[in-house]
């Protein structure tokens, strides 16, 4: 299948600002594209693009004084199968895991592992480890707290979304892997596009969405705490301990934000727009 994802986002800067923006899908994908990436920014300005130390590609930019926007398109080819499952996929004990996954136990800016440690072990302490663990997680995240886009904060963390009940798919993501790592699985955070394929169309407004992927069976495997279900047409922009290290725009100096769109949606070979449902 293909699907057309893409987004256009519009800030206010009062003087020239430097920015840096992480919105386009990881490299993996990247050879899915049916045709290149329609980029662009107005006014244009020069883009320079880098990899950060998780591996996400980076476009750095200064936005001059005044209204700027960032406008990306692509078209890529999709299996159409929902996210991979192995319910016998085991967890690994810390010392056997790889150097690489180890930085993925420790708490971080917005997961504060050393505050949910305690009830995490007498939640799911008892819990069977493995997939069947990390679902039982998943499932208790879900269910624990009530997603409203109108109250989302920047400054909620894991655990002041327990405490709140409230949250957005960042909260979801952020509360799970706070649980995880308090347990001694590693977990990261994860943004990106998932678009309602295979599921009834949401009625609020497309968005970026927010997932995590855990390290069971010596490979990572994705969870999404927020729909809680295997979605199709996932497309991973970028990882990081935690919304902190993804940002869809970090800028050095204030700017507002006027404009946001963000579209993700099944297509044709002449890039009509199909009905997701199509794919369920």
């Amino acid at each position: 299948m293909r699907i057309r994802i893409g987004h256009e986002m519009t800030i206010q800067v009062s003087q020239d600002t430097p920015l840096i923006s992480l919105t386009t899908p990881e490299a993996a994908r990247h050879r899915d594209y049916v045709f290149p990436e329609d980029f662009r920014t107005t006014p244009h300005v020069p883009v320079q693009n880098y990899v950060d130390r998780f591996g996400n590609i980076c476009r750095r930019m200064v936005a001059p004084a005044g209204t700027f926007t960032i406008f990306s398109d692509i078209t890529l080819n999709d299996p159409g199968a929902r996210d991979e499952a192995d319910f016998n996929a085991a967890e690994w004990p810390v010392e056997a895991l790889p150097p690489e996954v180890l930085g993925f136990l420790t708490a971080s800016r917005y997961v504060e592992t050393d505050l949910v440690s305690d009830e995490a072990w007498a939640l799911f302490g008892n819990v069977a480890p493995g997939w069947n663990r990390v679902q039982h997680i998943v499932d208790h995240v879900n269910g624990s707290m009530v997603f409203d886009y109108k109250l989302a904060s920047q400054f909620r963390t894991a655990a002041s979304a327990r405490s709140d009940g409230v949250a957005v798919c960042r909260d979801f993501a952020h509360l799970t892997l706070a649980y995880l790592r308090a347990l001694n699985i590693p977990a990261r955070y994860v943004n990106g596009y998932v678009g309602d394929i295979g599921v009834p169309a949401a009625a609020a407004p497309m968005d970026f969405a927010a997932w995590i992927e855990v390290f069971l069976g010596g490979k990572w495997w994705t969870f999404d705490p927020r729909n809680n279900q295997r979605r199709i047409g996932r497309v991973v922009v970028a990882r990081g301990l935690d919304a902190a290290d993804v940002p869809l725009i970090n800028s050095f100096g204030p700017h507002a934000l006027t404009n946001f769109r963000v579209w993700c949606h099944p297509v044709d070979e002449q890039g009509n727009e199909l009905d997701g449902m199509l794919f369920a």
